[in-house]
């Protein structure tokens, strides 16, 4: 396996990807979806991350024919029962922005005081393969909701969030820190891992 394409037409994300892919010694080309041809990409009617990253992987490698990465990732909050969930990007609607969802779940939980502010972070990465394995990993980041946006890196409620063990929020977190502790992070470490042990089992 020489090539994956990832489900995703998000920069940041493929940037994110490639970093991880690089840091880990694997010899493998990620490609997004601005790199294979355009096709009409699946609605993500799964209730659940995984079943949403399954559908997103399934439709790429259909019309790729290359091994398929994809992610659904999203915040939970506690005091909210666990939404915005799999409505983390549209939470303030459809075409809703960053801002504008941070702005609203901030709005939402006001009142709430420090010690129920818990929340975390949940990726799911999913693997499908041409000849129709599949494998879905998942990774969680527990931590917190801050009372007001601080930070200009990362993307999406990073500015909102406070890892555990962490003083400051994902926004205020380097690259090399956020990859290292991220959900994200760790699910596509685990990925990758299954994707080298993979390559290793064909080479014999």
């Amino acid at each position: 396996m020489s090539s994956v394409v990832l489900a995703t037409h998000n920069p940041k994300k493929l940037a994110e990807l490639r970093r991880i892919v690089a840091a880990s010694g694997v010899e493998l080309a990620v490609l997004g979806l601005d790199d294979v041809a355009s096709y009409p990409e699946p609605a993500e009617t799964e209730p659940t991350f995984e079943g949403n990253a399954l559908i997103k992987a399934r439709a790429a490698v259909a019309v790729t024919g290359l091994p398929a990465l994809a992610d659904d990732s999203g915040l939970e909050v506690d005091v909210l029962n666990g939404m915005p969930g799999v409505r983390t990007a549209r939470w303030a609607g459809a075409k809703a922005s960053d801002e504008e969802n941070r702005r609203l779940l901030l709005a939402q939980i006001d009142d709430v005081h420090d010690d129920a502010r818990g929340a975390r972070f949940v990726c799911c990465v999913a693997l499908v393969l041409p000849d129709g394995t599949e494998e879905v990993v998942r990774a969680d980041w527990p931590g917190r909701i801050a009372h007001e946006e601080s930070g200009d890196q990362g993307f999406g409620y990073d500015p909102i969030f406070v890892a555990e063990g962490q003083a400051v929020t994902n926004a205020e977190l380097s690259a090399e820190e956020k990859d290292t502790l991220s959900h994200r992070g760790r699910a596509v470490r685990a990925m990758v891992e299954r994707l080298r042990l993979r390559g290793a089992e064909e080479e014999q």
